[in-house]
């Protein structure tokens, strides 16, 4: 095993599947030169060349355009955006030509193409670049969506994404690229759609997204020593596919249901799940789900507000044991 950066991970990742694939090219605002505005790129201009490497104009619909049809041709390109607040500005191109082409050309036309951008908050960067955007594309039939919490699920489930016929949004948290973790040595390729326990316990069954997994996994840990309250933790990894089989049996195993969310309250993805659980294991469940979330609020820039807005370990186990006692 490597120790690996978050933000390394993914220059590993991308580095894996051009070295792999001639086929595969990479693009995006500022991820040639400069290693990207998270240092998240850097080498694989030196390593790949200007090519396969390409820095565009600060154009989203542009640069998503231009891989859209680079899919279309017989490449399989990687593009950034750099912020995922900025999926917005070409959510046409996204949602309506990207997400639909496989099916509308009955399979005439595949769409091989990887969309990777810096998604969450915890950055202090304002309402307009720290959302939690995974909830937009899972709404978009078409569109593969991944949320990674970890580096070596980063580099497998990068792997998994390029490899994959159809379109795949891939959100990295930028409060994680910092953390650190190990990566299986050589060529490391995951699969979507499958959720990962990471701890087990018989009271309740919290299931969590990138940020949100290392705490949830604090909140357990405090929940044990402290209340005697013990919990399955369930990295959901992909939302789209949503690995409903692992997350069903962990509730039904421990009959209750909570839900770490940085997304929004209103239509957040743990709305999904939760009903999913609702209609699936009504006899099972001992009490009712709880949504940790958001609220549904732009997000403010200041330090201490948003703290008070973001899911804190705190917070997931005041709200775990008052809702459970």
């Amino acid at each position: 095993m490597a120790e690996l950066t978050y933000r390394d991970a993914v220059a590993a990742a991308i580095a894996q599947e051009m070295a792999r694939d001639p086929s595969v090219v990479f693009l995006g605002e500022d991820i040639a030169a400069a290693g990207g505005v998270f240092k998240a790129t850097v080498g694989l201009l030196d390593r790949f060349g200007p090519t396969r490497v390409r820095d565009t104009p600060i154009s989203e619909q542009a640069l998503i355009g231009a891989a859209m049809g680079a899919a279309m041709t017989g490449l399989k390109p990687i593009a950034e955006i750099m912020f995922s607040d900025f999926l917005a500005v070409c959510w046409d191109i996204i949602a309506n030509q990207i997400a639909k082409t496989r099916y509308m050309t009955n399979g005439q036309v595949t769409m091989p193409l990887v969309i990777r951008t810096a998604n969450g908050a915890g950055s202090r960067f304002g309402a307009q670049h720290s959302q939690s955007l995974e909830n937009w594309a899972m709404t978009v039939p078409g569109l593969k969506v991944v949320a990674p919490a970890t580096p070596a699920d980063v580099v497998g489930l990068m792997a998994a994404a390029v490899r994959d016929p159809d379109p795949v949004l891939f959100f990295e948290h930028k409060s994680l690229y910092a953390t650190k973790g190990p990566v299986p040595e050589g060529e490391w390729v995951d699969q979507l759609g499958k959720a990962k326990v990471l701890r087990i316990g018989d009271d309740v069954t919290i299931v969590a997204l990138a940020a949100m997994v290392p705490k949830a996994l604090a909140a357990a840990d405090r929940l044990a020593e402290q209340h005697g309250v013990t919990a399955t933790v369930v990295d959901v990894r992909s939302l789209v596919p949503l690995d409903t089989q692992t997350i069903l049996r962990e509730v039904a195993r421990t009959g209750r249901l909570v839900t770490v969310e940085e997304n929004p309250r209103l239509c957040g993805w743990g709305a999904e799940i939760a009903s999913i659980a609702s209609q699936e294991l009504f006899y099972d469940l001992d009490g009712p789900i709880l949504r940790v979330t958001t609220p549904h609020v732009p997000l403010p820039a200041a330090d201490n507000l948003e703290d008070h807005v973001i899911p804190s370990v705190e917070r997931i186990v005041r709200e775990v044991l008052q809702a459970y006692d």
